[in-house]
């Protein structure tokens, strides 16, 4: 019986070949579909980057798995990525359908804990946000968000007239956006 440690040169070598190989052709991939594949993720991009880690290790483990096989299933997910981020910055529908879509936690210092129940965030969550953007009172918050990758974005009270930038936030509606 072999032991573990024990491997012959040719199943070495060919993970070593293969390895480099298929490391340098995904960094081209990647390249090529653009800083879209590298951003903050969202639930869609962490499925499309452990897919390609789970076709990377196959391709490196499985002998039985050629080279050219696992490179075109990288391929085929790369391009399959760009079509929907192509499509998703062209149709609103299907970049709330892939991402979702930003929500409300926090409305001029209070709390709304409906959505904060949904998105499972707690108030202690919330105040540590509020903390990290320099702020001390929950009362210099006009608003909180999850966004559409989890993090958390504060908006202080007073920065901005119209709060454009809340348009798209679930919760958020533009009838009672005036100034602060």
């Amino acid at each position: 019986m072999a032991s573990i440690f024990e491997s012959d040169w040719e199943s070495l070598a060919h993970t070593l070949f293969v390895g480099v190989l298929s490391y340098v052709i995904l960094i081209v991939f990647l390249r090529l579909s653009g800083k879209r594949t590298l951003s903050k993720m969202n639930a869609f991009d962490l499925i499309v980057n452990i897919s390609l880690g789970s076709i990377l290790a196959t391709i490196l483990l499985n002998d039985s798995v050629p080279l050219g096989e696992g490179l075109s299933a990288i391929a085929v997910l790369i391009l399959l990525q760009f079509a929907v981020t192509w499509s998703s910055v062209r149709q609103p529908w299907i970049r709330r359908l892939v991402t979702g879509e930003p929500s409300l936690l926090l409305k001029r210092g209070c709390f709304i804990s409906a959505a904060m129940k949904r998105a499972r965030i707690t108030e202690d969550e919330i105040r540590a946000a509020v903390r990290s953007a320099g702020l001390c009172d929950l009362g210099l918050v006009e608003a909180v968000v999850i966004e559409t990758d989890g993090s958390l974005s504060v908006v202080r009270k007073g920065e901005a007239s119209g709060l454009s930038s809340l348009a798209d936030v679930k919760g958020h509606s533009t009838s009672d956006s005036g100034a602060a």
